[in-house]
């Protein structure tokens, strides 16, 4: 697909770009050639094709999420600098 320079120039000026004459022949091409290869893939038949969202198939690395007490309340509280021997002790901002 070809795509000419009125229509390289208005994407420029979309993307606040100013671009000399040179330039614009030259994203010109590139662009095309760009669309051409688009048009290429079109072609292909993918029907039998499943989707995925990633073209290798892995395992997830996360855990599941699932709430859980993992530490003890002291010895979260053992960090802070203040606190009533449950909460935080924090300043008052207002």
């Amino acid at each position: 697909m070809a795509i000419d320079l009125q229509q390289v120039r208005g994407i420029a000026e979309l993307a606040r770009l100013d671009l000399s004459d040179d330039k614009l022949a030259t994203f010109a091409e590139q662009l095309g050639d760009v669309l051409s290869y688009m048009e290429a893939l079109d072609e292909v038949d993918v029907a039998d094709v499943e989707p995925m969202f990633s073209p290798v198939e892995h395992a997830t690395v996360l855990r599941p999420d699932q709430a859980a007490k993992e530490f003890p309340r002291a010895e979260i509280l053992a960090n802070a600098p203040e606190t009533d021997g449950s909460f935080f002790i924090v300043p008052k901002i207002v």
